[in-house]
Parts: C-alpha cells; sequence; structure tokens
C-alpha cells in the first residue's frame, strides 16, 4: 500500500500592485518637480520636460512619485499639463514660499509700503481675470498695463472713499494704520509718477510700485511683457492664470471685483456703480499673494 503524499502547487512569487520604485524613478520625478520650479521654462521648448510631462499623464505610480517628492518640499501641485507645465505654488511653511520681507528686498521695495505692494498685485489680478469665465476659461489671457493698473486703483480708491464718506467713517486714518482699508486712502494721496521735472517715475509712486510689481511676476513667469505703451503692456501666461484661480476666494479680491470691472484689451479698465452692499470695506490681508512675516 503505498504513502498517500499530499501535492501542492508550487508557490511562485507573490503578486505585486506596482513595481518597486527605483533610486531612477525618484530622480525623475524630482527632476520634474525642479522643472515645475523654473516658471520661465517652457515644455514645449525642453525635451525632457515634454517627456516627463507624458510620463507624468500615462504612468500613474510615476505622478503619485512627483506628487508626492512635491508635498515633501512644501509645494502643492496646481496642473500638470502641456501648456503649464507643473504648475507648483509654495505651502505657507515651505522653503519656496515667496514672503513680503523677500519681495520687498527682491524688488527694493520701501518695508514701509508693504500693503501698497499687496494692494498692487491684487489689481494686476484683479485687472487681468475680471469675470470667473476668464480664469475658468483655459485659453483666456488676461492684458494688463502699469497705467491702467495705476488708474483701475485709483478709481476703485475713489469709489470706497464715497462709501465710507456716506457712511460717516472716518476717510483720514493714520498712516500706519494695517489692513488694506488703510492701503488705498495712502494710494490715492500718493503721486502717480513723481515729482521730478522730467516726470520720471520714481520707486515710491504709485505707478513706480505698480511696475515693481509687473516686474516681479514677468520674473516669476506670471506675465510676459509685450510693449512699453502706458507705462509698460504685459500679457498673463498658463501659470499665473492658476495661480489667480488659488487666490481667487480671498475676500479681498471678491470685495475688488464687486466695484465693477470692466476690462479692455488694452490693459486698461473703468468702472460702474456697483449694486449697493453693506459690505465694501477690503478685508486686510486677505487674498494677497504673499504670506505674512
Amino acid at each position: 500500500m503505498s504513502e498517500h503524499v499530499e501535492w501542492s502547487e508550487p508557490e511562485g512569487p507573490a503578486p505585486t500592485a506596482t513595481a518597486a520604485v527605483t533610486p531612477a524613478d525618484a530622480a525623475d520625478a524630482a527632476r520634474l518637480v525642479s522643472f515645475g520650479l523654473q516658471p520661465k521654462l517652457q515644455p514645449a521648448r525642453d525635451q525632457e520636460y515634454t517627456d516627463l510631462l507624458r510620463r507624468y499623464r500615462e504612468d500613474p505610480p510615476f505622478a503619485r512619485l512627483a506628487d508626492a517628492v512635491a508635498t515633501g518640499l512644501g509645494l502643492i501641485v496646481l496642473e500638470v499639463s502641456p501648456r503649464a507645465g507643473m504648475a507648483v505654488t509654495a505651502a505657507e511653511d515651505s522653503v519656496f514660499a515667496v514672503r513680503m520681507g523677500d519681495y520687498a528686498r527682491r524688488t527694493s521695495a520701501d518695508g514701509g509700503d508693504r500693503f501698497l505692494h499687496g494692494l498692487a498685485h491684487l489689481a494686476v489680478a484683479a485687472l487681468a481675470f475680471p469675470r470667473p469665465e476668464d480664469l475658468a476659461d483655459d485659453g483666456y489671457i488676461g492684458r494688463v498695463t502699469v497705467n491702467g493698473v495705476d488708474a483701475f486703483v485709483r478709481q476703485a480708491c475713489r469709489r470706497l472713499e464715497e462709501r465710507a464718506a456716506e457712511q460717516g467713517e472716518n476717510t483720514d486714518p493714520a498712516t500706519d494704520t494695517p489692513g488694506l482699508e488703510a492701503a488705498w486712502r495712502i494710494w490715492v494721496r500718493r503721486s502717480a509718477t513723481g515729482a521730478t521735472k522730467d516726470a520720471r517715475r520714481l520707486a515710491g509712486s504709485t505707478t513706480g510700485i505698480v511696475a515693481k510689481a509687473v516686474a516681479f511676476l514677468t520674473e516669476s513667469g506670471f506675465l510676459q511683457r509685450t510693449g512699453d505703451d502706458n507705462g509698460g503692456t504685459y500679457r498673463t501666461t498658463a501659470r499665473y492664470q492658476l495661480q489667480v484661480r488659488d487666490m481667487a476666494g480671498g475676500a479681498a479680491m471678491a470685495e475688488l471685483l464687486e466695484l465693477g470691472v470692466v476690462p479692455v484689451t488694452d490693459g486698461t479698465a473703468t468702472l460702474l456703480p456697483a449694486e449697493e452692499s453693506d459690505d465694501l470695506e477690503l478685508v486686510a490681508d486677505a487674498g494677497l499673494p504673499f504670506h505674512s512675516s
């Protein structure tokens, strides 16, 4: 009588859901994030960038790896596409976060004018994308000019000042009062170009402040200069549209748009009387494109 022997299937390697991450994969993911940190770099002009973007779209494990690398660096991925590349923005605790103090040093801005510079950036965004459908349309290109942004803010200032006077509020606060509600009052007092004999634009003038803002945005890959008319003309990039989408929920930008912006293609703007509202004051620090401190 033969001994009974139990047979079983030979054990094979356990199936894995995804292939193991290799150092080369990690290097490629980090390389893609590094491209995203070069906002002026256009994917269409760099084959390696284009290839990595394609891999991100077609290889989900690689996409998750690249997202993880970005998260570890304190970056938020806004979009990964051929038009915008790997568009990222910095979280508040990221080493890549741009703070107002850093901005002031990079633009030689007077730290005492920080709110004026914040207001300039807010106005550029509002004028570039004045309607929700502009932000939603990937093909929309906003256009702004230095003089147009300054004129827009001054009209907004007058409108807000009229509202404040109607409500019996103090229209002459101390110049060091914090908040955007003080900034727009200071803005309207400031000279547009300065007091030089040849009317050259001074750095501390309002057009000088706007010029620094758009120069910074151009350096950061958010705007492209297209001409010298009206103090300088600029067009928006896909990355800037994504950035403005990210900040569009800010109360200050919402209040500025509520004044009734009518965009014009050359970057100028006019204001129409807005519908009556009980709350038109700009909220301090809300929606500014910089982190505090």
